[in-house]
């Protein structure tokens, strides 16, 4: 399959219709979100490749006023062992960026790929571990901002289960949040639901962003930067 014949494929999903598009969004000029400044750090599902593009990034800021710092690159990992690696890319990021938090993904291509989840405290960047750990202080020290990591909803992937447990792991080390869409009764969908909201396991249509993960990405962003 071309890339045009993949990209006419996604833009036949009925979960990108026009109806769903991010240009029909009304903004909250209620939001207390609205005016913060994030950095959103992650691959395909940040990017929206599923989606146009259009990822609850785009949502949040045209729903809610937030003021996007989008790094995002399909098919990277956290794993710092390539030149476009979470790590890599976050090093990117202006130093000076006035930042109310950092939202990173939790990579599926760390589990895809099965990259070593390492241990904590090593410091290993090629390890999953280290490289969550090396983001967290690097994050801390550079924009001194809340350190937010959020997951995918479940998909068949015992290796991403095991990311996800370690996520938790770290945290009672590191001061971090979790969104946690994995382990949420939002998974209990109807099948035909479901099928609109997702284009794949992995990534979300745009009504899936819309009216299935943004909603509560921006319930647990108010209550963490509230």
């Amino acid at each position: 399959m071309t890339y045009e014949e993949y990209l006419e494929m996604i833009k036949r999903h009925p979960g990108n219709a026009e109806e769903y598009d991010v240009s029909s969004c009304t903004k909250d000029e209620t939001s207390t979100l609205s005016g913060k400044r994030i950095i959103f750090l992650g691959s395909s599902v940040t990017y929206g490749a599923c989606s146009l593009e259009q990822s609850f990034v785009e949502f949040l800021a045209a729903e809610d006023g937030v003021i996007p710092y989008k790094e995002a690159v399909s098919g990277t990992t956290l794993a710092d062992l390539k030149d476009d690696s979470y790590i890599a890319r976050m090093k990117t990021i202006p130093l000076d960026l006035k930042a109310d938090a950092l939202v990173c993904q939790l990579s599926t291509n760390d589990a895809t790929k099965m990259i070593d989840l390492g241990t904590i405290g090593n410091h290993d960047t090629e390890t999953v571990a280290g490289a969550i750990e090396y983001i967290i202080e690097y994050a801390k020290k550079t924009w001194n901002c809340p350190v937010i990591f959020y997951t995918g909803t479940v998909y068949d992937s015992p290796q991403y289960k095991k990311m996800i447990d370690l996520l938790y792991e770290i945290q009672k080390v590191h001061d971090i949040e979790i969104i946690d869409l994995w382990n949420h009764p939002m998974n209990e969908i109807a099948r035909e639901t479901y099928d609109l909201y997702m284009a794949d396991g992995i990534h979300p249509a745009k009504a899936g962003y819309r009216f299935w993960w943004t909603p509560e990405i921006r319930k647990r962003l108010k209550e963490i930067l509230s």
